[in-house]
């Protein structure tokens, strides 16, 4: 999934800043995601791989995109070796959704 075609419009973050933002997130995923689920279609659930310093990263991520895109409902759930990264969303935003699952798959197979 090449491009940022599927960022919406709704997101507040500078244009020349996304892609930066996209590889953060892709490099996480790249290096942590453990297992990848849709609970329900508005519901992502992703199980990240935990470390020193993964918590801190998942939180610091999760905190500056909640800033620029508020259609994102995240929840993490850290445990012993697992942190747990829930990502709601509304029904308009659904296809973002869809997008960041597929982008989200996509990344965790370079693991």
């Amino acid at each position: 999934m090449s491009g940022l075609a599927w960022v919406p419009q709704s997101c507040t973050l500078p244009t020349e800043e996304r892609p930066l933002r996209v590889a953060e997130w892709d490099a996480l995923f790249a290096e942590r995601l453990t297992s990848l689920s849709r609970p329900q279609p508005l519901h992502l659930r992703l199980d990240l791989a935990g470390g020193p310093g993964v918590e801190a990263r998942v939180c610091g991520l999760v905190e500056r995109e909640s800033g620029c895109c508020s259609f994102f409902t995240f929840t993490t759930t850290p445990g012993q070796d697992l942190i747990r990264l829930d990502i709601s969303v509304d029904r308009a935003h659904e296809p973002v959704l869809d997008a960041l699952a597929a982008r989200t798959a996509a990344a965790g197979e370079q693991r």
